[in-house]
């Protein structure tokens, strides 16, 4: 039996940003090597730093796919762990070693008899950056493995260990990432007349962007617009030539997520052309589609975990963290769920610490479920 709680803390240590996880591949195939090498229905692709693991039923009428993200985000660790990360500037602060170490798990459950139907495990690299499902997809990874149900989780710090989480409808949001560029003309602070101010245009914008979400979106619905970054200017007497700002859209809709995209490009366009400048603008919708559960299969999911001892299950609101596995989704239907790891901190913090207990519990639990599904019921 593997060690769980080592593997974890193995891929603590070593966080990649996407496309970029090689070290991860390579532990991730050495693991899987050892357990399915000796196997002969079990088949191994690789798709850049992806991996693809098909276990071929004994008679199988459809294909249950299982989907987990591998790599880290751009975040000094902060949480004075023994194995904390050694990659300067990188943190599993998402809990992908997390998801992991599950999925590896469910995969050594899966070798000790060969199931009825069907089973991929996916490891999909660049679910922060680049929206890997989607590049796999669009590229043709999947060939005739791809699933007829499709099924995942994200760890949740603020539910305690135990818990499930889901809904029969939208569980998290579409997302777009937006870059900004004002550019204008640098000058000498003392002659303001003879300069294109782009740092104080970007500050307009700031303060009118924000009457999107207030006076454009239906208050029924849903929808964030924030700008986390902003950089212009060098330094205290000289006016800013350019200005830069980084932010994102979330909505729980794309009707709602593109009208969004439009009144940011009207609300740019106009700044810049009130105060004579360029404007640059990249709104990268990508893959991050909303996060749409399969009605019928996640009552299925929900029935099946509310009747398991031990399983706190919650049928939860949407959430506007986004995720790519929402493009996946809308090619194959499927389930996505919260999972509890009651930590301090919260996704995408420094000090992101979830409670180890949270594996033992996942992997049983939800080996459980996908036995359900590949082999009927016991």
């Amino acid at each position: 039996m593997i060690d769980y709680l080592k593997i974890r803390r193995d891929l603590h240590q070593i966080p990649e940003i996407g496309l970029e996880e090689y070290k991860t591949h390579a532990y991730l195939m050495k693991v899987l090597d050892d357990l399915t090498g000796q196997l002969d229905y079990v088949q191994i692709r690789t798709w850049q730093t992806g991996i693809l693991v098909f276990f071929k039923g004994t008679s199988p009428t459809k294909t249950i796919g299982w989907r987990t993200d591998i790599d880290g985000l751009p975040i000094v660790e902060e949480t004075g762990l023994d194995f904390a990360s050694q990659h300067e500037g990188r943190m599993h602060a998402c809990g992908h070693d997390m998801h992991m170490t599950i999925a590896l798990g469910l995969v050594e459950q899966f070798c000790q008899q060969q199931p009825k139907d069907n089973l991929l495990f996916l490891f999909q690299p660049a679910e922060e950056n680049e929206a890997g499902g989607m590049l796999m997809y669009e590229d043709g990874a999947f060939g005739d493995w791809l699933p007829d149900e499709f099924y995942g989780l994200h760890v949740r710090p603020d539910l305690q260990v135990g818990t499930i989480a889901t809904n029969r409808g939208t569980l998290f949001a579409g997302t777009c990432e937006v870059k900004l560029t004002f550019k204008g003309k640098g000058g000498h602070a003392a002659f303001p007349h003879q300069a294109n101010d782009a740092l104080v245009a970007a500050s307009y914008f700031i303060t009118q962007v924000q009457t999107i979400v207030s006076r454009n979106v239906d208050p029924i619905e849903g929808a964030v617009v924030t700008f986390g970054a902003m950089q212009a200017g060098t330094t205290n007497n000289v006016i800013a030539e350019t200005a830069f700002l980084h932010g994102t859209i979330r909505t729980l809709t794309m009707e709602m997520n593109l009208l969004t995209q439009e009144r940011l490009r009207t609300l740019a366009q106009g700044v810049a052309q009130a105060f004579d400048l360029e404007l640059d603008l990249e709104l990268k919708q990508g893959g991050y589609l909303p996060v749409e559960n399969n009605p019928d299969l996640a009552q299925e999911l929900m029935t099946f975990f509310e009747a398991e001892a031990g399983v706190n299950l919650l049928d939860i609101l949407p959430a506007m963290t986004g995720e790519d596995f929402g493009y996946l989704l809308s090619k194959v239907k499927g389930v996505m769920f919260w999972l509890g790891v009651d930590s301090p901190a919260p996704l995408h913090s420094p000090q992101m610490n979830p409670d180890e207990a949270a594996l033992p519990f996942a992997i049983e639990k939800i080996g459980k479920f996908l036995a359900y599904k590949v082999n009927g019921p016991a």
